[in-house]
């Protein structure tokens, strides 16, 4: 792989070797659009996605002269709640400023932002990175709107354009700015895992990536390790999923030090990342910092945020993802991995909960195994449908009542593993009765001596290799005649009948003195 620096020199990136230990400083600006009814300095809805394109604007969010903007008190408690959650300190001022920026998608010529007087500062987060324990600062939670949103048409060899939907002008948008305390990918994407958790526990915003709800933009550099002294910070933009944040962040590492191990150089400026291709591009060099030429917004008031507010807000904050992992671990007896993997999607642990809860608990050790059993459906079955289908667990037709009813129904023998995938399939797509998809396909196990019989002689008949195999003393060839009866029962007989009933046969001609040598 190659790469062109600033410079023009032409050099090979090599990801297996490097002639310098590189340490990696990383920090993430994090934005999420904020689940209120309504935009941020207007009454217009903020739920855009839908709505036929500028549809859904006014005066104020299409940037008319002479309006003027109304603060969304609700999105004020959202970033307090926020503040709280990431252990920041809350403002008991705060105001808001103009950013002056020209761009096709931002009509006023200025974004209402905030920049000398954020509501919360001076937080941290911590994090579990590959065993080790690690705590992320968080400089600033504040607000800001949204932008309109471009749409650039190409139709060579006709002229290209670009059209501008207002729809998503003005809708609430929460920027958290982290420090540059991450040393690697994988703790960057283990933060915004994180982060997009806590946003949705709090119920503040989808926190959805695929969809534009939650957006990240990095900033990263390389310095020798040891080293103060960091070489030019790169920001890399466009990254839409965990994984793109991940991949582009190493691709980075790699095309830094190449550079720098082949005597070019590392330009300061904007990069995107391009999932097609896998790597980032050039979009603008930033030499110098931007003069966004900030100033107080002359149309709205400093905000004033009293300590008992922030208080009263405090007590009302739901149980946080680290906290009910912790809880799982002690109540549900689920190890720590468990625990964090059902944990980091709120949806998810409502899901094993509201399961959990359809199961009969006799005693601890009952709900520790019905705990596993659930976790395992949800991490296994559950985990790989709706990753096939690219969507949350809130859109699966399957209910956790019914989940719990297949679990019982293979608890008591009514089917084995391999039928309660084929129902669990059908209630993920189509909903309804695990019971009634049993009956209806003819799924249940076959635990009728009679009927297995017959089949268990044609198995001993045309495996006679494997029969004597187990004769002779290999106890394991017995596994194999299980296996070739249950495929010609098409996995419908119960294993362990067929176990029992293929050591009864079996013996029986050991002692009939049919043992082959």
């Amino acid at each position: 792989m190659s790469v062109t620096d600033y410079t023009g020199c032409i050099v090979q990136i090599n990801p297996t070797k490097s002639r310098v230990d590189w340490e990696v400083v990383i920090g993430l600006e994090v934005h999420a659009q904020l689940l209120t009814r309504s935009k941020m300095f207007c009454g217009c809805p903020s739920s855009y996605v839908q709505g036929e394109p500028n549809s859904q604007v006014c005066p104020v969010c299409l940037g008319m002269p002479g309006v003027l903007p109304v603060l969304n008190s609700q999105a004020v408690e959202f970033a307090v709640m926020t503040g709280l959650a990431l252990n920041c300190t809350i403002a008991s001022r705060t105001q808001f400023d103009r950013k002056n920026y020209p761009y096709p998608d931002l009509v006023k010529g200025y974004q209402i932002s905030q920049y000398e007087n954020p509501i919360a500062t001076d937080g941290w987060l911590d994090l579990e990175v590959e065993g080790r324990q690690r705590r992320i600062g968080i400089t600033r939670v504040h607000l800001e709107e949204d932008v309109a949103k471009l749409q650039h048409v190409l139709r060579p060899p006709d002229p290209s354009y670009s059209l501008v939907d207002m729809n998503r002008s003005g809708v609430p948008l929460m920027e958290m700015v982290s420090e540059p305390d991450m040393r690697s990918a994988e703790e960057a994407r283990q933060y915004l895992i994180a982060v997009r958790s806590i946003l949705q526990y709090l119920g503040v915003s989808s926190a959805d990536m695929e969809k534009g709800a939650m957006r990240c933009d990095a900033n990263i550099s390389i310095r020798p390790r040891g080293s103060i002294d960091l070489a030019s910070k790169v920001e890399v933009k466009n990254m839409n999923s965990l994984r793109s944040v991940f991949m582009a962040l190493e691709y980075e590492v790699l095309r830094q030090s190449s550079l720098l191990e082949n005597d070019g150089r590392v330009v300061q400026e904007t990069r995107g990342w391009v999932e097609d291709a896998g790597k980032t591009v050039s979009q603008r060099t930033k030499e110098q910092a931007h003069d966004y030429r900030y100033f107080p917004e002359p149309d709205l008031p400093p905000l004033f945020v009293s300590g008992e507010w922030v208080e009263k807000i405090r007590a009302s904050l739901p149980e946080l993802p680290r906290v009910r992992k912790d809880r799982f671990v002690s109540a549900h007896g689920l190890s720590d991995y468990d625990a964090a993997l059902i944990t980091g999607s709120k949806s998810t642990a409502d899901f094993f909960e509201q399961t959990l809860g359809e199961l009969a608990q006799e005693n601890e050790q009952a709900q520790s195994a019905n705990a596993k059993i659930v976790v395992n459906w949800l991490s296994g079955e559950m985990a790989r449908l709706l990753n096939a289908g690219g969507i949350e667990i809130s859109e699966a037709k399957i209910t956790p009542a019914e989940l719990a009813s297949l679990i019982k129904i293979v608890e008591t023998g009514v089917i084995g593993s391999s039928q309660a995938k084929v129902v669990f399939q059908e209630l993920f797509t189509t909903g309804g009765s695990a019971m009634a998809i049993v009956n209806t396909r003819g799924l249940s196990q076959i635990v009728d001596v009679d009927s297995i019989m017959p089949i268990l002689d044609q198995v001993i008949e045309f495996n006679a290799s494997a029969v004597r195999d187990y004769l002779n003393g290999k106890q394991e060839a017995i596994r194999y005649l299980v296996g070739q009866t249950m495929k010609m029962t098409k996995g419908r007989a119960n294993p362990a009948v067929v176990l029992d009933l293929l050591k009864t046969r079996l013996s029986d001609q050991i002692e009939n003195g049919s043992q082959h040598k």
